[in-house]
C-alpha cells in the first residue's frame, strides 16, 4: 500500500443518518486543501484518514464496505498489512457500527471517541476537550440533518480550541441518495475555514429552493452525480 506521506494533523466526524442511511464525514485542519485527502463516502459508509494519510487506505476501505465487509474487518485488515500503521489515525462508520484507530506514534493530543452511528477523531489537537465538544454538538443536533449535524460539530471542536497550530482549510462531504449543493462543500485556504465552510453551507441551502423552483428537480441534475 504504497503512498506519499501527507500530513493531516487535523480533527473530523464521520457519521451516519439512521433515519435517511446517508453517511457524510466533516474535517478541518491548520493546512490547505484537507478537503481533497481526508474524506472518502459512499452510499455504503464513511472513512476519514489522517495524520499520516494514506489515501489508498481510505480508497480501499470504501471499495471494500461497497462490496459488505463490515468497517471494522475492512480497515483493521488494512492497518495490519500497512507499516506506518503506528503514524496513522483513520475512522469509519457503516449501517452496522464503526471503527477508530489513532496510531502510537501520532502526535498529541490525539485520540477518538466511537459511538454507535459515529465517530470524532483528531491528532495535535490543544486538548481532549476538542472532541468532547464536537461528540455533544453531534448529540445535540439529532433533529437535524446529517449535514447540519456535522457542520455543528465541526464547529464545537473549533471552538474548543481544534488544532493547536492553527487553521486553513474544512470540507463536508455527504453521500445522499438525492445529492444536493449542500451535501459538497470544500474550503482550500481561508483564515476561519470552519466559519467560511458554514457561509457557504448556508448559501447552498438557501439557493437550494430557487433552483427546484425556478428550473423543476431537473435544476439540481448537475448535483445528481454523487462526487465521492
Amino acid at each position: 500500500m504504497s503512498d506519499r506521506p501527507r500530513l493531516f494533523n487535523t480533527f473530523s466526524i464521520v457519521a451516519r443518518c439512521p433515519r435517511t442511511g446517508d453517511f457524510g464525514v466533516a474535517v478541518t485542519t491548520a493546512r490547505p486543501a484537507v478537503g481533497a485527502v481526508v474524506p472518502w463516502v459512499s452510499r455504503r459508509g464513511a472513512i476519514a484518514s489522517q495524520a499520516r494519510t494514506n489515501t489508498n487506505l481510505r480508497r480501499s476501505g470504501i471499495q471494500l464496505l461497497e462490496h459488505g465487509v463490515p468497517v471494522g474487518v475492512a480497515l483493521s485488515g488494512l492497518l495490519e498489512a500497512d507499516p506506518d500503521r503506528e503514524h496513522r489515525q483513520i475512522h469509519g462508520v457503516d449501517g452496522e457500527g464503526t471503527f477508530a484507530h489513532t496510531g502510537t506514534h501520532c502526535v498529541e493530543w490525539c485520540g477518538h471517541r466511537p459511538a454507535d452511528s459515529f465517530s470524532v477523531a483528531g491528532n495535535m489537537l490543544v486538548g481532549a476537550a476538542v472532541l468532547e465538544a464536537m461528540r455533544a454538538a453531534f448529540l445535540a443536533a439529532e433533529d437535524r440533518g446529517l449535514p447540519e449535524r456535522l457542520l455543528r460539530a465541526l464547529e464545537a471542536g473549533q471552538r474548543a480550541g481544534g488544532d493547536k497550530r492553527g487553521k486553513q482549510s474544512a470540507a463536508l462531504l455527504v453521500a445522499a441518495a438525492d445529492p444536493f449543493p449542500y451535501h459538497n462543500l470544500r474550503v482550500d485556504d481561508h483564515v476561519d475555514p470552519v466559519s467560511e465552510l458554514r457561509r457557504l453551507f448556508d448559501l447552498a441551502v438557501a439557493h437550494t429552493p430557487t433552483l427546484q423552483e425556478q428550473y423543476g428537480d431537473d435544476g439540481l441534475r448537475r448535483y445528481r452525480r454523487p462526487k465521492y
